[in-house]
């Protein structure tokens, strides 16, 4: 864990003297001087002028509930939870973990449990709750989920966006295609192999593959498996739980506790081992990096956060991707010209230039960044009926810098930007480890 993050979670955990209860204070209050620069990259604020944009949404209300007992402000909502105000802030306030924690006091204290919008949000940030139900039966889920019916009753029931494509469910999940194909043991053996040697302390990792390659995008996890192996890492796909950004950016924090605390127990045991923890989603790496040690205290926590990669960032550090790729080839027909978005969540981490810089070189594709603008759906916000328009005015930028590029294939590493890239232009949409694995798995 970091000085700045042991600071926030220290702050977190401070108490009244005289109450016991925990004070409502964030050390990053005092460091904002409203330079407003937060105000200005805001994706939201930007086309919403009803939205008072992140500097209110944080260090003003804390300051003002630090005054007096003033309700959270019911536009902390309209927060997409894009964190981009994180990476702007020259005084490094904690602005999204000021919104998380606002979001859920506003959730718990002033919203109806009984509201279509609370069923709506705590339906939508549990997917992994109900998706293994259409995971057993996909074909009649995909039929169902598809008609037009279905989702003029989720827009009427629940008010989830009618012009939205549910996502299909995989015919085979990505669990039980690494059970079938022999699990843990089957991928030391595999590993071995490719190393030419037995026994490799250093070349082990956890992946973390998070519920939508798991339900929905199998091939991008498989893709991970069959990538790092060549590399000679010994795979292991431990049981877990989703990372809880859907949770964090609906105010449902109770859940993601529940969710952080299982997930943190599970791969902190295996981080102790040696291995290092590997996500292919960058909302998934930035929840265990900087949500889980801004909100969580368990032990493991700051172990687990410094032990975190994203799946091409650590294999540009620990092994030398440019050389493998040099004699490299992939099918220019399936590949070509990609149009490449960088995931707020990537930007925040710093690992918005590597794909394009790293595969630019691969003989058989071109990518192409469609610039820095959001992609608007962030995660369930562009799902949401009365957010979808919005989402879509966020996307516009994206979309028009997409259909300028030759071919009709994009390329992102978050699922749900994915979504927004394909609804937005129809392309087709691949991530950079399918690219890596169709360039160099046999």
């Amino acid at each position: 864990m970091s000085e700045k993050q042991a600071d926030r979670r220290d702050a977190a955990e401070l108490r009244d003297v005289f109450t016991g209860e925990p004070l409502d204070l964030r050390p990053g209050s005092d460091d904002c001087y409203k330079c407003s620069t937060c105000d200005t990259e805001c994706p939201v604020a930007e086309v919403d002028d009803d939205f008072p944009g992140p500097k209110f949404q944080g260090p003003e209300q804390w300051r003002l509930k630090r005054k007096e007992d003033q309700d959270i402000d019911d536009s902390i909502m309209s927060c997409s939870n894009c964190m981009r105000c994180d990476s702007v802030c020259p005084s490094d306030v904690p602005l999204s973990g000021m919104h998380n924690t606002a979001r859920g006091e506003y959730v718990e204290e002033e919203m109806s449990k009984f509201s279509r919008e609370y069923i709506r949000n705590r339906i939508l940030a549990n997917y992994g709750r109900l998706a293994p139900l259409g995971a057993k039966f996909p074909r009649l889920a995909n039929f169902v989920m598809g008609l037009s019916v279905t989702k003029t009753v989720y827009e009427k029931l629940l008010g989830i966006a009618g012009e939205r494509e549910f996502p299909a469910f995989a015919e085979q999940t990505f669990t039980d295609w690494w059970e079938e194909r022999g699990g843990n043991a089957a991928s030391k053996k595999r590993a071995e192999r490719n190393r030419g040697e037995e026994e490799s302390d250093d070349k082990r990792v956890a992946y973390f593959h998070g519920d939508y390659s798991n339900f929905n995008t199998p091939e991008v996890a498989k893709s991970m498996v069959r990538v790092y192996e060549e590399f000679g890492y010994e795979v292991v796909v431990p049981e877990q739980r989703c990372s809880g950004t859907p949770m964090f950016a609906n105010g449902m924090l109770d859940d993601a506790k529940r969710a952080a605390k299982f997930n943190i127990e599970t791969f902190a045991a295996l981080v102790e081992q040696g291995y290092d923890v590997i996500c292919s989603c960058t909302s998934c790496s930035m929840a265990l990096r900087q949500e889980y040690p801004e909100l969580y205290s368990f032990d493991g926590t700051a172990k687990v956060a410094a032990n975190t990669y994203e799946a091409l960032e650590f294999l540009r550090i620990n092994e030398d991707l440019d050389g493998a790729l040099a004699d490299a080839s992939v099918p220019e027909s399936e590949f070509g010209s990609l149009a490449y978005h960088a995931p707020c969540h990537a930007r925040n981490q710093g690992l918005d230039g590597q794909a394009v810089e790293l595969l630019s070189a691969l003989d058989g594709t071109d990518p192409v960044d469609v610039g820095d603008s959001c992609s608007g759906i962030s995660g369930t916000y562009g799902w949401k009926e009365e957010k979808y328009d919005t989402s879509m005015k966020i996307g516009e930028e994206m979309f028009e810098h997409m259909e300028d590029t030759e071919g009709e294939t994009g390329m992102t590493e978050c699922p749900t930007c994915a979504m927004q890239m394909n609804h937005g232009t129809g392309y087709d949409i691949r991530h950079p480890l399918e690219v890596l694995d169709a360039a160099l798995v046999s």
